[in-house]
């Protein structure tokens, strides 16, 4: 009894148990999924170290030598574009300050012409009162010439 026991376990380990055979397939595949990526993934590397190499070569030679000849071009084009914008900031500058000066100008003018006002009124009502006090002269002489004379 104890051999059936013993081959109906087996059996029924192989017909339920499948973990070995999976284990297995799981290997293989593991096993070609790591030589095709491991080969493709050092082709890769590859091509990379390739690309980095030819760039050190090549490339960064051209660029530092390429950046050598035009860098003197360029602070001159940045200092001259630099003394542009200066001027162009003095001018605004020069601008502001003379649109000040325009203003404080009208504001002076204005009080000019407000003190003008004030003297010309100052001087009307003085020559007001001296014709008023011409004319009372000469009416007071009309009289005392009127009162001498005969006629």
């Amino acid at each position: 009894m104890d051999r059936i026991a013993k081959d109906v376990g087996e059996i029924q380990s192989r017909l339920i148990d499948h973990r070995p055979v999976t284990q297995g397939e799981i290997r293989y595949f593991v096993r070609e999924f790591e030589e095709k990526r491991g080969y493709r993934e050092s082709r890769l590397l590859e091509k990379l170290n390739k690309m980095v190499v030819e760039s050190n070569e090549q490339v960064l030679p051209k660029c530092s030598e390429h950046m050598q000849e035009h860098l003197c071009d360029v602070i001159t084009r940045l200092e001259a574009a630099n003394h542009m914008a200066d001027r162009v900031h003095q001018r605004e500058l020069e601008a502001h300050q003379l649109e000040l000066s325009m203003e404080h100008c009208k504001e002076e003018w204005e009080e000019f012409l407000k003190e003008q006002q004030r003297l010309r009124e100052e001087v009307d009502e003085e020559h007001a009162k001296a014709v008023g006090r011409l004319s009372t002269q000469y009416s007071e002489m009309k009289k005392d010439l009127s009162k001498l004379s005969p006629f």
